[in-house]
């Protein structure tokens, strides 16, 4: 049923995308996050341990009751009927993938840069990016979309998809709700530098083998959508380091070498400049329509995850099943 629900999930995803209308389990997760952290701070010792335990506290809580939560609904409708089931299930897988919505933002901020002027694109583009946009350039802003669509096609469409592809929806939101207290807590900033230490090493542990299965994916789709396999190919294998985390930069340096443009490098965050290494050569100057160009490779990849990620499963059931049999 697994495969259904993933199949089903991702064709809503492509044609819906993310209504802003319907709940979405991320807003609450976001809630559970901001209430477990007020609870932890509230009752222990307000020294660096002490935060530290609550961080560990909330990273073991969050995940394991979005694990067991989502896991006994899926099980109980599947138990009053199978269809019932699938459909929690693709339901839940769709609401799990962004590829729609990241392609859609990010050529809002394309749209803004050809036809209504650098102040509409920095707001634009300030709905996907954590850093400071107000001072931004035409090239950074147009560098700070393709960045964000790159990153965000690691944990916000293949990463999902791989998850769900071994555990279904609920192994795919306990990704999720991962991701989402890494994005509220995972800061090395005066307020979370302890708090949110396990929250960032999780995310991390959590995005390890997908990133790299993502870089390669974008690797392969650069030559179906337009761009360099072999530029992709170098720059991934020589920068996929540069970044502070262990998997930004792993679809970064591959987007970057497609596209022969130069990314990453200084950026301000909450009025605070970061000094970050480079990703990818400038062979040429970065132009508002890179921001298309990454949306297809982007597209392009998630088609060819899902195809393969699809054929994998139904590999490994079949194998599975069996030796069931034969035993």
């Amino acid at each position: 049923m697994i495969w259904k629900a993933v199949l089903i999930g991702f064709i809503l995803d492509i044609l819906l995308g993310d209504p802003e209308w319907m709940p979405h389990p991320a807003v609450l997760m976001g809630k559970a996050i901001s209430a477990l952290e007020k609870r932890l701070r509230a009752i222990l010792p307000k020294t660096p341990q002490g935060e530290k335990t609550g961080g560990v506290i909330l990273a073991v809580t969050l995940p394991v009751g979005t694990l067991i939560i989502s896991g006994g609904l899926c099980w109980a409708c599947w138990r009053i009927h199978p269809i019932l089931g699938l459909a929690l299930q693709s339901f839940w897988c769709w609401q799990a993938l962004a590829m729609r919505c990241l392609a859609k933002e990010s050529k809002n901020v394309w749209r803004c840069l050809k036809n209504e002027g650098i102040d509409a694109a920095r707001k634009a583009v300030a709905r996907i990016v954590g850093r400071d946009t107000a001072e931004l350039t035409q090239q950074g802003v147009t560098k700070a979309a393709v960045e964000t669509v790159a990153e965000n096609f690691s944990d916000g469409v293949w990463a999902p998809m791989l998850y769900m592809l071994i555990g279904g929806a609920p192994l795919a939101l306990t990704y999720k709700s991962i991701n989402t207290m890494d994005s509220m807590v995972g800061y090395k900033n005066d307020r979370y530098l302890y708090f949110g230490r396990a929250a960032a090493k999780l995310d991390d542990a959590a995005n390890f083998i997908p990133s790299r299965i993502a870089a390669l994916l974008w690797v392969i789709a650069s030559p179906l959508s337009g761009g360099s396999i072999r530029g992709s190919w170098r720059i991934w294998r020589r920068d996929r380091r540069n970044h502070a985390s262990p998997n930004s930069a792993q679809t970064e340096s591959a987007c970057a070498g497609s596209l022969g443009v130069q990314l990453a490098g200084p950026a301000s965050y909450f009025g605070k400049r970061v000094e970050k290494p480079f990703i990818g050569d400038a062979l040429r100057e970065i132009e508002p329509d890179d921001i298309l160009r990454t949306n297809r490779m982007m597209v392009t990849a998630s088609f060819l995850g899902l195809v393969i990620g699809l054929g994998v499963h139904l590999a490994v059931v079949r194998v599975v099943a069996g030796l069931f049999i034969a035993g």
